[in-house]
Formats: structure tokens, sequence, C-alpha cells
């Protein structure tokens, strides 16, 4: 990736961590953290192994495409392009808006265009399709274990009515592909399509090269599709301990199932408010609904939300850091030598 993108990225990652830090009370940070202690380092490293499963679902992905070579992408280099992506998400509303583009910026010079947007593409398809599971299982724990009454069994009959179709959704597009079937919807949509349709005519034969990506990995290696979708929804089983040694510390009768609903009715909501800067109120009101809806207090959902937004500030900071370090002399060289190769192919 060129040096001027990697700035742009970082000036606009700090701008918003910046945005992000003044919205702490920091007496009430320092209060959180010295009462969580060390329960709050154990949160801090559980997200370095939630990075690293991430990673080796879109590792897996890249490995098992058409035309993948051992050893292209090191697992370590995309380690890092993981969690500065994941970092570009927190700053933008509705996500991917910023560490999409980023992740195939940089993945581009190694593997070409087309499979690293078509990887992207697939990545995001199952981090999205892992939500979704997780969200329509949760309804059904939730039977299983809470007491439900006509107003909660009409929010969880909502959900699975939202969950159901958007699964068998994201299964047709992992059949036949998505990134045509997008663009032509887009195409359709007033103040898009200006953009979309040339968009669309220019680079008609790429998207349909990314959608045989996708399709291929989908219908040739259905057990690589399995187990990256079943990495990223053990991914989000596993984010639910973050949830659990945040409330250890004032709830010790806290179980792993209220955590499991706590997770899964706060992501939800922030998800529906998608459109919310950072998502600024939306995750807090959804720690604080589901915690009470549990039975916990308020207090404890204000003390999850504030500890799980120091964590997203320290994470952040870590991947800008990584974005504004990471080394680009491959990047150029890689250049050049396609570069060298144009006249002998001429030839």
């Amino acid at each position: 990736m060129k040096k001027k993108y990697q700035n742009a990225f970082f000036i606009f990652g700090l701008i918003v961590l910046i945005i992000m830090v003044t919205q702490l009370d920091f007496d009430q940070v320092w209060e959180g953290v010295t009462s969580a202690g060390y329960w709050f380092l154990a949160v801090l490293v559980l997200w370095s192994g939630l990075y690293c499963i991430n990673t080796t679902s879109w590792w897996l992905i890249i490995s098992r495409q058409k035309g993948a070579r051992k050893g292209e992408v090191s697992f370590w280099w995309l380690y890092k392009i993981t969690i500065s992506a994941f970092a570009l998400n927190y700053a933008t509303p509705g996500g991917l808006m910023g560490g999409e583009p980023y992740r195939i910026m940089a993945l581009k010079p190694k593997i070409g265009t087309e499979r690293a947007s078509s990887s992207v593409i697939l990545f995001v398809m199952t981090h999205v399709f892992s939500h979704f599971w997780f969200w329509f299982l949760s309804v059904f724990l939730y039977i299983f274990t809470q007491p439900v009454n006509m107003f909660v069994g009409t929010l969880l009959a909502i959900v699975v009515a939202i969950c159901a179709p958007t699964i068998w959704f994201f299964l047709k597009g992992y059949r036949k592909g998505i990134a045509t079937t997008g663009m032509s919807f887009l195409r359709h949509f007033p103040m898009i399509k200006r953009w979309a349709k040339p968009f669309f005519e220019r680079n008609e034969e790429r998207l349909a090269e990314i959608d045989r990506q996708i399709a291929t990995l989908h219908n040739q290696n259905p057990r690589t599709f399995v187990t990256a979708v079943l990495l990223e929804l053990i991914c989000r089983i596993t984010s639910t301990l973050e949830i659990m040694f945040i409330l250890l510390v004032i709830t010790p009768e806290v179980n792993f199932v209220q955590c499991i609903l706590i997770y899964a009715f706060t992501t939800l909501f922030a998800n529906m408010l998608f459109f919310l800067p950072l998502q600024l109120g939306g995750r807090e009101g959804g720690f604080l609904m589901s915690t009470e809806g549990l039975g916990m207090t308020a207090a404890a959902g204000i003390f999850v939300a504030l500890l799980v937004r120091l964590r997203e500030i320290i994470w952040t900071a870590i991947g800008l850091l990584l974005i504004k370090f990471e080394r680009t002399p491959a990047v150029i060289l890689d250049n050049k030598v396609e570069e060298c190769k144009k006249p002998d192919d001429k030839q």
C-alpha cells in the first residue's frame, strides 16, 4: 500500500480515536479499571486471541482460493492487518467502510485485485453471517433458560423473523456470488445510481470474477466454508467472556449463559443503530437494557459498557500504530516486479 494511503487511514483513525477519548469520564474510567484490576488485563489479552481467530478465518479463505500459492501471505502479517482493519471499523458509522477498503488495499499487491476483493467480501460475509447465526441461536437459548412473557416473546419472534431470511440470503450469496448482484441492485437507487451504474459497466468483468471466486470456495471447498463460519461463530461465543470477566468483579454469581444473552442483545441493538458514529450510545444502551432484563442492576450495565469502551480505545490505538509502522518496501518491490514483466509479456 502506498504511503499516502497509509497516512490517510492513520489520520482518519487518529481523529476518531481522539473523539472516542473525549467521550470518557476519566475519573469514572480510573475507578472502573482499579476495581476490575487483573480482570481488565484478562479482557485485553482475550481480544488478542479473538483477533487471532478472525485472522485464521480470513487466512483460511485466502489460502483456499483459486490460484492460491503456499506462503504468499504470512499469517502474522495478516494478523496485523486484521487488528488495524477492526480498529478502523470501530470508528465508522455502519462499520466496514474504513477497515474493508484498508484490507483490500493492503492485500492487493500480494494476491491481485480480484482475489483481494473476493477474500475480503467473503470474510465480511462470513463475519456478518456468524452474527446472524449467533442472534438466531441466542433466541432459543433465552427460551430454554429464561422466563418468557408476551412482550419478550414478541421481541424474540421479531428477531427470528429477521435472522431466518437473512441467513437464507447469505447462503444464496455464497452459492452464486454477491458482488454483481449487489452492484446491480445499487444501480437502481436514486442517489447512488449515478456512481453505481458507470462503476458497474467499467468493472462488470472484474465483479464477475470476484463472484466466481466466492462461489468456487463455497461449491468446491465446502469444508473450508463451514470451518470459516464455525471459527467466526466460536469467536462470537468466546467474546462473551469479556462480559463475564468484567461482571465477576461486581457480580460473582454471574454465569456464562447470562453473558451470552447480554452480548447477543447488546450487539443486536448496537447494529440496529449502525448509522451512529462509533455506535455512541447504542452499545451502552444495549448493555443497560440487557443487564436489567436479566435481573441485574443498572450499575452493572454501566460498568460493563465503560470497560468495553475503554478496551475498544486501547485496541484501536494499537491498530492505528500498526498502520503507521507497516512496512511498505514489499509492496513497492511487487510493483517494480510487475512493471519489469510488462515488456517481457509483449515480446
